[in-house]
């Protein structure tokens, strides 16, 4: 080899080892470009601006679930749910007894309207019981008889026996007002001005003796007592 090649060789050699070092440093800045671990995305901070929270989803583990209520973290200690009249009512329907059913039928009304449960089976008790004058037993009653017989068992009130001194002894209440329990008094003799007593329920039902079916629930609009319908009362607490 000449001398002139010899000079030649280093050069060559420093000319080899620069583009070496170019394609390696292109290289390495194409590495760092794709690695998402690098350090300027660990340093970045996440914008959370465009973050929204849905209302009506809840995350649970396992999956999404969706909810008509809105998630609010831990109540209050003096927060209360109330209940709509609705689940209320719901409510007092699943409670009822089968007695509530029945009655609820006979009156044509709603189960939840009929709240005492023992007026139900005293008059449960008395149904049917044939009608007498005077009379104020199971085996034979008239209205006022019945009707005192009922407050005794279950208001634990003593009521006279007679439909005028029941009238007598109770303040006076208007039609609009009448809630189970009170009572409502009818002309049906000429001799005295009241002459018979019944017990209401609701809807315009009450509970009597009557001299012709014996203790059953009539209705107040019925053509034979609305005319004949004088006055409600109710009863004044012991």
């Amino acid at each position: 080899m000449s001398i002139q090649n010899n000079k030649q060789l280093p050069l060559l050699f420093a000319l080899i080892t620069v583009a070496f070092t170019i394609s390696s440093c292109h290289s390495l800045r194409n590495i760092t470009a794709r690695d998402d671990s690098g350090t300027a995305k660990v340093n970045k901070k996440k914008d959370n601006k465009g973050l929204q929270f849905l209302d009506e989803i809840e995350m649970r583990p396992g999956g999404v679930v969706t909810s008509k209520h809105k998630t609010s973290g831990i109540k209050k200690s003096n927060e209360h749910y109330h209940y709509t009249e609705q689940e209320i009512a719901l409510s007092n329907i699943e409670a009822a007894s089968q007695l509530q059913f029945k009655y609820a039928i006979i009156t044509n009304s709603e189960v939840e309207k009929l709240t005492n449960k023992s007026l139900l089976e005293k008059i449960e008790e008395w149904w049917g019981t044939r009608y007498c004058s005077g009379g104020n037993t199971k085996d034979c009653t008239d209205c006022s008889g019945f009707s005192s017989n009922i407050f005794h068992e279950v208001y634990n009130i003593q009521l006279p026996h007679s439909a005028q001194d029941q009238y007598n002894s109770c303040d006076k209440i208007s039609f609009e007002d009448l809630k189970e329990g009170d009572l409502v008094f009818f002309h049906t003799s000429r001799r005295r001005s009241i002459s018979h007593v019944g017990i209401y329920l609701t809807n315009n039902k009450f509970v009597h003796a009557s001299s012709s079916e014996g203790v059953t629930i009539s209705d107040m609009n019925d053509k034979y007592w609305s005319p004949r319908f004088i006055a409600a009362g109710r009863v004044k607490s012991n």
